[in-house]
């Protein structure tokens, strides 16, 4: 790691994680499996076929944020419902990341995640990946009064609650719009993207083509890339 890098994460004593594709590979099982409870739950409540609610759900996503925002908004729905059964999924073969648990309980200062998940999920996936335990407290939906990322208002409610002040604070993040409001704010930004060959279960347009300004670094590798902040410059 050069010694700009390093001179980035000096001063930054709140570590803040994404969920969903960021903790964990974007080309694993999880995140499709949510995907497809979306889809069912939509076309239970609209009685849609399973390709239409499909088709629905992704304009939601697209136009709103989320799916769910999109339904809140167009058609009222109880969040609460939603969000246990969407995220009601079988996590019995996410294997623990023990590179990655060193490399988080290794970072100096307070550690959060803050997604556009639901806390339960939150809990049970960090559970399930071994990292029970090294992060102080998640910032879920609910948290956010179901205004999700990218919303600037968002990330303004998580500094007051959380009590975080940005400019020594660091952001991981898998789509890149997401990272726009923490870097205009002062975070240092980070966008973690799959490994070559590694799939990507994500949105077509949630892929980064190319790399914006409001981005600091990339990583594929991201206990890797915390190990070496943590580790400093290297010499010679």
């Amino acid at each position: 790691m050069t010694g700009g890098v390093a001179a980035r994460f000096a001063q930054v004593d709140t570590w803040v994680f994404d969920l969903d594709n960021t903790l964990y590979p974007a080309g694993g099982d999880l995140w499709p499996r949510i995907d497809d409870r979306i889809t069912i739950w939509l076309a239970n409540h609209s009685g849609l076929d399973l390709m239409s609610a499909r088709a629905l759900q992704k304009y939601y996503y697209r136009a709103h944020g989320t799916t769910l925002n999109g339904l809140m908004a167009e058609h009222n729905i109880d969040p609460a419902e939603f969000l246990a059964f969407v995220h009601d999924i079988d996590r019995s073969d996410l294997a623990p990341d023990h590179a990655l648990a060193a490399a988080i309980d290794a970072l100096p200062g307070r550690k959060l995640i803050f997604t556009n998940g639901s806390r339960a999920h939150a809990l049970n996936t960090v559970e399930g990946l071994g990292l029970r335990g090294l992060f102080e407290d998640v910032f879920d939906i609910v948290s956010a009064d179901f205004i999700p990322k990218p919303a600037e208002d968002t990330y303004l409610k998580f500094f007051r609650d959380h009590r975080v002040a940005p400019a020594t604070a660091a952001m991981f993040e898998d789509i890149v719009h997401n990272l726009e409001a923490p870097r205009k704010h002062g975070m240092a930004t980070t966008l973690v993207v799959p490994r070559l060959g590694g799939g990507d279960h994500r949105e077509i347009w949630e892929r980064a083509v190319e790399i914006p300004a409001h981005v600091d670094f990339v990583t594929d590798d991201l206990s890797g890339f915390l190990r070496d902040i943590v580790a400093g410059p290297k010499s010679g």
